[in-house]
């Protein structure tokens, strides 16, 4: 453990790096905002402690149009486009004992928009973010490198490697996680909300195409999502199953024709027989904020800010809102990435909506985790109002388009 804040020992041996910002983690998250920000007119170092290819990534992320536009913005949409699914329908469906009993569509083009948004694999993400970081005048990515602290001065911070160099900078980013040790080390507390769920994700093959239909299928212990895979004939989708800690782990200890035939169980045949098409990942489920956004030379993005369970799309979507905001207030104060009336302005304008998204998929998770008949009759009552009151279900197509 080298983090800390600890006053700099003299005679340390500065490295020289032209840095405005540096990025502590090189996720998915902390590597687009390099991009971001670096298309902002700032000079980027990313630093990531993992090797590259170091773990496959089996997850996929949905961009709602927002997310997309910041994408195409910087150019690296079209860089993406051959590995992405549109998303045309966000489809809920009610289930009870392995039955479909209440099913509510909602379409884009009720508010517009050709698609809520486009879901691209991470494996693909992560093969493409280097490479365009690389190819950026203003952008750098270090691997197998981590931050170990950094010591905040009037007009920069002094950020310390775990290669033993020192890199002055004059912003510091928090991209490092759940678990982010930046932000404990600067003394920001973090609000955690326990579902006692995991998730477990896959890609599946369907005789059935998709149709660009995203599709989450409640019963009890959280949603069964099945979200459409590019591909020419639409018969690959990415799964992600929510459901209590000890289910998860049941299923995790089922053989490949047993694990099977509980997925096509589970889907209530929404799609159609479903094949296995590759491995298995499992993701512990919680919902997280930071009470505050930023300290001294200091600011918190992507999971180090928020974490919410994957329902709605909202999670790697909130944190491109993260960038984005940053990058236009940087924009606007063209002399200071780091100063402080900045910063100020950065928290005002994410935390509290970052707050309420967090809250609100707390209260949706809630529901979809209820397997009581109860719990049923309130989700059927629900799904009958978004169905046929109309504001609501307008909210609800917004709320899709991340607006």
């Amino acid at each position: 453990m080298c983090l800390g804040n600890d006053p700099l020992p003299p005679q340390i041996n500065i490295m020289t790096h032209d840095t405005d910002i540096l990025i502590a983690g090189g996720g998915i998250a902390g590597m687009i905002a390099t991009l971001i920000l670096a298309d902002a007119g700032q000079r980027v170092l990313c630093v990531d402690p993992a090797k590259p290819g170091s773990s496959p990534d089996l997850r996929s992320t949905a961009f709602l149009m927002p997310a997309t536009r910041v994408l195409d913005k910087i150019g690296l949409f079209d860089q993406l486009r051959d590995h992405a699914a549109a998303l045309r329908i966000m489809r809920i469906v009610q289930a009870r004992n392995g039955t479909p009993t209440r099913t509510v569509d909602f379409d884009a083009a009720e508010a517009g928009e050709p698609q809520f948004g486009w879901n691209i694999p991470n494996a693909a993400l992560r093969a493409i973010l280097p490479q365009a970081i690389a190819a950026h005048p203003n952008a750098d990515l270090h691997s197998s490198v981590s931050v170990c602290g950094h010591t905040p001065r009037l007009n920069e911070t002094i950020v310390r490697l775990s290669d033993g160099s020192h890199v002055p900078a004059r912003l510091l980013i928090a991209a490092d996680g759940r678990d982010s040790q930046l932000r404990e080390a600067a003394g920001i507390s973090a609000t955690r909300l326990r579902y006692g769920q995991k998730a477990l994700v896959f890609a599946v093959r369907h005789d059935r195409p998709h149709d660009g239909i995203s599709t989450e299928v409640h019963q009890s212990g959280g949603p069964f999502t099945l979200v459409p895979l590019a591909g020419p004939d639409q018969n690959r989708s990415a799964i992600v199953w929510m459901d209590l800690g000890p289910n998860i782990a049941t299923l995790q200890d089922l053989d490949p024709d047993a694990f099977t035939a509980a997925v096509n169980t589970r889907s209530c045949g929404v799609m159609g027989p479903l094949a296995l098409d590759g491995g298995v990942a499992a993701w512990p489920i919680i919902g997280q904020y930071a009470s505050h956004l930023t300290g001294p030379r200091l600011a918190l993005l992507g999971e180090a800010a928020h974490v919410v369970p994957p329902i709605g799309a909202q999670g790697l979507n909130m944190s491109l809102a993260d960038a984005a905001t940053l990058a236009d207030l940087i924009r606007a104060n063209r002399s200071d990435c780091g100063a402080r009336d900045l910063l100020t302005r950065y928290h005002r304008k994410r935390w509290p909506d970052m707050r309420l998204r967090v809250h609100g998929i707390d209260a949706l998770n809630k529901a979809s985790i209820a397997g009581t008949p109860l719990g049923h009759s309130l989700r059927d009552a629900g799904l009958h109002a978004l169905m046929s009151i109309k504001p609501l279900r307008q909210a609800a197509i917004r709320g899709g388009l991340g607006r």
